[in-house]
């Protein structure tokens, strides 16, 4: 488990003791310097502007990360020296899947040495053309335990402008280099962070008409990704609660639609509600305390909600048609939901508890599978207009803005910080499904690696 801290990383570079206090970091004394790097023949690094965004495509150097001494790291599988490139790469493969930066990994960089990690030798990387630099260290500890600190540079400046560090378990390595680039990105772009955080979706294997469908998560680069059910029974739309913990899903066992709530910590599953009746979407409120669903009778699907501690529903919305939950506003105040009342599928707002309730899509096609973003400022959805593209609008229903442009792109879901969507694709003629990622600029597009088939996907909120 990672264990948080704020402390003077010089410190750290000393004696590198368990912290569990939070302090404001003092400037570390810069050790002696030595191997001053060289300047590139390669061009370095470049700038550029992002499309349609305020946001500069920052030339970010990532050197591997420096080590007081070779030592082994089992638990991370290698050494010190070895870790400290990968986690110096897996922040390069965070900074250049967003979009907004161009990195420049430690693969096409020289190695810093440990005392260089607080005294950069800034005119060997402005004659690299790095605007940024982003550098750290990594020692081992007692009980299998790493050290890690991470600094971000401005190299025109010749200025320090963040630091953080982190005492954590070998294992857990990758946390330690997320949350490095997010430390970069929140210090950069002014946003949220969002890499530290955890995705669950729907594994899918066998036939079209007999497919096997399994709870998986996975970090959000796609790394440590583990199966949470075993496929016996179908399980379906992923959530997670709003503290994490928790995972809600809806699952066909036995031919009957339950929906449950799956402990992360401890793997126990306990029911909420079930029916003999089709039932849909399962979505938490803000507060974790409700969950919305749909459910099918006489012919109509209306939206219930019900406590996340089960007991009796109450049904919010009573028209004819099919009528599907979709998720609750930040505050908790609204939902947004599809529902075909008007002859074809659309989004529509309503109250929390079922009432004010209206239309708010009018594109020109059809609209599904609404979520609202964690900012509040604008909500996802499916449009069809022949093919499935994910799409986003204001609450009000304007500002419509297609984000991709596939055969079946469908399911948007958030990112925590609200900036970029993931969905799934289903590839025409193979039917096969995949997770994809898209930021608002409709720019930055890219398949997130899973072992199987996937869709269905959730992101979960950056791990505390």
């Amino acid at each position: 488990m990672i264990v948080r801290f704020f402390v003077s990383l010089a410190a750290l570079a000393v004696a590198g003791p368990a912290l569990s206090q939070t302090v404001q970091p003092a400037m570390p004394a810069a050790p002696p310097a030595s191997d001053a790097i060289a300047p590139a023949d390669d061009g370095g690094l470049t700038g550029s502007v992002t499309d349609r965004s305020k946001w500069r495509d920052l030339g970010i150097a990532i050197p591997a990360f420096a080590t007081d001494r070779e030592a082994p790291t089992p638990a991370a599988g290698g050494t010190t020296t070895a870790l400290g490139r990968q986690i110096a790469s897996v922040i390069d493969s965070d900074l250049r899947n967003n979009g907004l930066f161009k990195p420049t990994g430690p693969d096409a960089l020289p190695a810093v040495s440990f005392g260089e990690v607080p005294a950069p030798a800034f005119d060997a990387w402005r004659a690299r053309n790095a605007e940024m630099l982003l550098q750290g260290f990594v020692k081992a500890g007692e009980g299998g335990q790493l050290t890690v600190g991470c600094y971000l540079y401005d190299v025109s400046l010749g200025k320090e402008l963040v630091r953080k560090g982190w005492v954590l378990a070998a294992g857990e390595w990758r946390r330690a280099a997320h949350k490095c680039a997010d430390m970069a990105y929140a210090r950069l772009s002014g946003e949220s962070p969002f890499f530290d955080s955890r995705v669950a979706y729907i594994a899918e294997t066998g036939p079209k008409d007999h497919r096997r469908k399994q709870l998986a998560i996975m970090d959000s680069d796609g790394a440590n990704h583990r199966f949470l059910t075993s496929g016996q029974s179908i399980a379906l739309t992923p959530r997670f609660s709003p503290d994490y913990k928790q995972l809600l899903y809806l699952s066909y066992l036995d031919g009957n639609p339950r929906i449950y709530v799956y402990d992360l910590a401890t793997g126990k599953q306990r029911l909420v509600t079930s029916s003999r009746n089709p039932t849909f979407a399962p979505r938490w409120s803000p507060d974790g305390r409700t969950v919305l669903y749909s459910m099918a009778t006489a012919g109509n699907t209306q939206i219930y909600r019900v406590s996340a501690e089960g007991g009796p529903s109450a049904q919010l919305t009573d028209t004819p048609g099919i009528n599907i939950g979709g998720s609750y506003s930040p505050d908790g105040s609204k939902i947004v939901f599809e529902s075909d009342r008007s002859g074809a599928q659309q989004v529509y707002v309503m109250n929390a508890d079922g009432s004010g309730q209206k239309r708010i899509s009018f594109f020109g096609g059809r609209a599904a599978t609404p979520e609202w973003s964690p900012r509040g400022d604008q909500i996802a959805f499916t449009a069809i207009q022949g093919d499935f593209r994910v799409a986003v609008m204001s609450p009000s229903g304007g500002d419509v803005r297609m984000l991709t442009d596939d055969w079946q792109d469908e399911a948007p879901t958030w990112a925590p910080n609200g900036r970029v969507i993931q969905f799934f694709r289903t590839a025409r003629g193979s039917g096969k499904a995949s997770l994809w990622q898209v930021d608002l600029t409709g720019r930055n597009l890219r398949q997130l690696p899973t072992p199987l088939d996937a869709s269905d996907p959730a992101w979960g909120p950056v791990l505390p």
